[in-house]
């Protein structure tokens, strides 16, 4: 599990240490860069996803496009470089990434790997290693952005995480919850559609940044069973399938859900039932938060462990007592082992978390609230609200989720 996200000169960070736990949510004025927090962490899931070999820092992708390296450096202090570094078990990680300012990608310059265990470091400095071994360097010596042992072997590294297991030659395992493991789902998410086109696994092994490929991935893990945790009483049946209708009954009664192939097609239909006295429907005909939501209960539901989940405005479309619902859903599938990170405007998402903590459904220990404030020399830019076993927040900045306070002082004449 993440522990911290670090950030040096990327985009409107100068210098960035942002403590990370099971639950993670971000909040915060327009433009005061929570969405950066995500797209920091998708950069890497992108590149060590869809260039498995490369030595770049790909910008523009399936899951992400962000421009040129003139929009992701800080302007102010980053020149044509910016670092990102996490603290994953008790491994720290930290790469280095430098280009001119009007490429599309970026080269990585150094890695930096350091096993706080035995407080052993790896400097990978690729520049510097193709420089005194110009004819044994080749670009493949880095993949998913990690040195391999290989090319830590073949170049007199002392390589501290040497148990005597490897795993797929990587000098630790953070690729796999970076990779494959990875979900982002933006907030704007497709809305029904007609027919949901059938992928390969390999290509929907997460619902996509728009949920393009939830229904994919619905259909073919319909009979695969999720965490034995996040099974509903309500439903014995241990199935997607099965789970996936149950708790979407729990924001919308008597929702039910019909997934058919289209004959000699590779796509799938959605039809969908919020009444008893109904027949199903297209999606087109139902209301529009039912398919802005199914896309994250599937990504919910079918994590497994170590898994990370990023999602923007879990609350769209939702009326509030669906989005206070969701809160408490997402603290329920953080409490399972899956990480997850939130970016929200909805005091009712926080208000759902923090009656799932107060009962007992979360430690409190387990979640970290942070707020974030335009940059400016006189505040900090991040707060961090602690939250206690009860749910009570030991502090609230000034528009730290306070606007309906401020309104009925206005009404009161307080103000």
């Amino acid at each position: 599990m993440l522990n911290s996200l670090n950030l040096k000169h990327f985009k409107c960070f100068e210098s960035l240490h942002l403590p990370l736990a099971p639950l993670t949510l971000l909040s915060g004025t327009n433009a005061s860069g929570k969405s950066s927090i995500l797209q920091a962490l998708v950069l890497l899931h992108q590149t060590m996803r869809e260039h498995e070999w490369s030595t770049r820092l790909m910008l523009n992708g399936k899951s992400i496009k962000l421009g040129t390296v003139l929009d992701v450096v800080n302007e102010s202090h980053g020149g044509k470089s910016f670092e990102i570094g996490l603290m994953y078990k008790n491994i720290s990680y930290s790469w280095a990434f430098t280009g001119e300012r009007n490429e599309l990608s970026m080269d990585v310059e150094k890695i930096c790997i350091i096993n706080h265990g035995t407080n052993t470091p790896i400097e990978y400095d690729y520049p510097k290693l193709k420089k005194e071994h110009p004819d044994h360097i080749a670009p493949n010596y880095l993949q998913k952005l990690l040195p391999t042992y290989y090319t830590l072997a073949r170049h007199d590294f002392h390589v501290p995480f040497s148990s005597g297991k490897r795993k797929d030659n990587f000098v630790t395992d953070i690729h796999q919850p970076l990779t494959t493991g990875f979900t982002y789902i933006t907030a704007e998410r497709i809305g029904p559609r007609e027919v949901y086109v059938l992928e390969d696994r390999h290509i929907a092994y997460a619902v996509g940044p728009m949920g393009e490929y939830a229904m994919s991935l619905f259909y073919s893990k319909r009979d695969e069973p999720i965490l034995d945790d996040l099974v509903l009483e309500t439903e014995s049946r241990n199935t997607l399938f099965h789970q996936v209708t149950a708790q979407m009954q729990q924001f919308f009664p008597n929702c039910l859900l019909a997934v058919e192939k289209v004959q000699n097609v590779n796509a799938v239909t959605l039809r969908l039932k919020t009444s008893n006295e109904t027949e199903f429907h297209r999606p087109i005909n139902v209301g529009f938060g039912l398919t802005q939501v199914l896309p994250i209960v599937i990504a919910a539901l079918s994590a497994q462990k170590e898994d990370i989940l990023l999602i923007e405005n879990p609350e769209v479309h939702l009326h509030p007592a669906g989005q206070a619902l969701m809160g408490k859903f997402l603290a329920k599938v953080a409490s399972t082992g899956v990480q997850v990170i939130i970016e929200t405007h909805s005091d009712h998402i926080l208000n759902g978390i923090r009656r799932f903590v107060k009962a007992g459904g979360i430690s409190h220990k387990d979640v970290a609230l942070h707020f974030f404030r335009a940059r400016s020399a006189d505040v900090a830019q991040v707060i961090s609200p602690q939250i206690n076993a009860n749910g009570d927040l030991d502090c609230w900045p000034d528009g730290f989720f306070d606007q309906f306070d401020k309104d009925m002082n206005h009404f009161a004449g307080w103000d």
